[in-house]
């Protein structure tokens, strides 16, 4: 509760520009496009530009008296026609201001806007679930029997498991359908479902899954068969991988054992997991910033969408004029004069915290650029630098958390790949020497380390310290366990191979 008071008082100390840039640096580069057609359409004084215009309106301190005259402006409900006498609009109907009211976001290093607004080709795909309704054709099913099927197969998760109760099922069917079932039934119809591809789909659990897969490879093959044997009979054994006492078991040869195992680790657990994951839209990142290896000399460059070209509404500033050139000013032109205004201060707002937004964005990526430079040369996480996020606030001149908010949201793009850049932040640790080094080094040499064990004898985590302390670094081995775990790397048991 004082945390989000603390936000409150922040917020009523900034200005209403600033607010927006925050919430704009939020926004990532694939839904800019986005907000700023919420913005065309809620204020019809801000357009895109159809030319290049020159940047030559007022500084935010010119925005902001303007501000200023707008509150002396704002007239009460009941609008006397005093409120009304003494409207400014000089500022907006000079001569030459068709040239003045428009923002130049673009620069010429930036690809044309034409590019960026071309249309994107859409993949056609069949999802997974509309996959498995597509094999349902092919069972000969009653309409009543082909509704309940339909229901079974949208209890589906995406990875292709039934993980609701067949009790639930048969409720749910009663009351949102009015069709009276059995579990019986119902238990029939999901043993058909479990007959399509991919195999393994329908299945209540993981258990399951993988002998549904089994059962449709050719038990002749004696690797199958007690593959199928050790997931019926030792599922718990395999899982924590005590090969020996299966082995012992069933009487295995280290050869049997072996082909055995081999046959399940090739089994899908997830049968539905490639369907969701390409039908997934957030799967897809667009990068905010472009590094470029020219030579040893490091060129950044932002993506073009973060820099439209918008402008003033000149049919706006057309009215304005006619206003102006009139000698009979009612009071409703005076109240439509008035809305004129403030949706043009509103689009110069806008179009300043775009720029803003701009301009933070390259100010933060350059200094994250030139921090961790050895890296963007070279690629190797072992030459980034520790690095907090006061670091670069310092470097800046930015608030803190406006630093955040760019490394949390923001992706750039490199020759050795695409990274938030969240990831180029770490904590600090010590070596021998007393030198400070990145946390992301120490991860990086752990997990080469692990990659290159024995997989038939695999390094502990007692094990894993000694070696990390023989190069140099002042590590424990309850901080090698929380690497290894952020790293997704099980403990060495489960590591261990045949």
């Amino acid at each position: 509760m004082l945390k989000q008071t603390q936000q409150q008082k922040l917020l009523q100390k900034l200005s209403p520009q600033q607010i927006q840039l925050m919430k704009l640096l939020q926004v990532p580069t694939v839904n800019l496009e986005e907000r700023i057609k919420e913005e065309l359409e809620e204020n019809p004084a801000l357009e895109y530009g159809e030319e290049a215009h020159e940047d030559e309106f007022k500084e935010q301190e010119d925005f902001d008296a303007a501000g200023e005259e707008n509150e002396d402006d704002e007239f009460d409900p009941d609008g006397s026609e005093s409120e009304y006498d003494n409207i400014d609009i000089s500022e907006y109907v000079s001569e030459g201001d068709d040239d003045v009211a428009d923002y130049k976001l673009r620069d010429d290093n930036y690809p044309d806007p034409d590019e960026s607004n071309k249309t994107i080709p859409i993949r056609v795909e069949t999802s997974f679930h509309e996959h498995l309704l597509g094999q349902l054709g092919m069972l000969e099913l009653d309409e009543r029997q082909n509704a309940l099927a339909e229901h079974i197969i949208g209890s589906i998760d995406d990875d292709g498991y039934l993980r609701r109760e067949v009790s639930a099922i048969v409720d749910d069917l009663s009351f949102s359908q009015n069709i009276e079932t059995t579990e019986e039934e119902i238990q029939e119809l999901i043993r058909r479902i479990q007959e399509f591809d991919p195999a393994g789909v329908c299945a209540t659990d993981l258990k399951q899954c993988l002998l549904l897969q089994l059962k449709r490879k050719s038990q002749e093959d004696e690797g199958v068969h007690t593959a199928y044997l050790i997931l019926e009979n030792y599922f718990d054994e395999f899982t924590k991988k005590h090969y020996e006492k299966i082995q012992k078991a069933l009487s295995l040869s280290d050869e049997a054992l072996k082909a055995s195992i081999n046959q399940i680790i090739r089994l899908n657990p997830k049968p539905g997991g490639n369907y969701a994951t390409l039908n997934k839209a957030e799967s897809y990142v667009l990068p905010d910033f472009f590094i470029i290896n020219n030579g040893g000399k490091l060129e950044l460059t932002l993506n073009s969408r973060n820099a439209p070209d918008l402008r003033i509404s000149g049919g706006y500033r057309e009215m304005l004029r006619e206003y102006d050139r009139g000698d009979k000013k009612d009071k409703r032109q005076k109240e439509a004069v008035l809305f004129i205004k403030q949706k043009i201060d509103a689009a110069k707002w806008f179009i300043d915290a775009i720029k803003q937004r701009q301009h933070t964005l390259l100010s933060t990526m350059e200094s994250i650029m030139d921090y961790q430079r050895e890296f963007f040369l070279t690629g190797d996480e072992t030459t980034m630098k520790p690095m907090i996020l006061k670091d670069i606030a310092d470097r800046t001149q930015l608030d803190i958390s406006t630093v955040s908010r760019v490394a949390n949201s923001k992706y750039v793009q490199t020759e050795f790949g695409t990274f938030k850049l969240k990831f180029f932040f770490s904590e600090s640790l010590s070596t021998d020497s007393g030198e400070e080094v990145s946390t992301r080094e120490v991860k990086k040499i752990l997990s080469d380390l692990i990659e290159a064990e024995n997989k038939r004898k695999p390094l502990s985590d007692e094990n894993l310290t000694k070696m990390l302390q023989d190069k140099g670094y002042n590590i424990a081995r309850r901080t090698v366990a929380k690497y290894r775990e952020q790293l997704n790397i099980p403990v060495a048991r489960l590591r261990k191979e045949l």
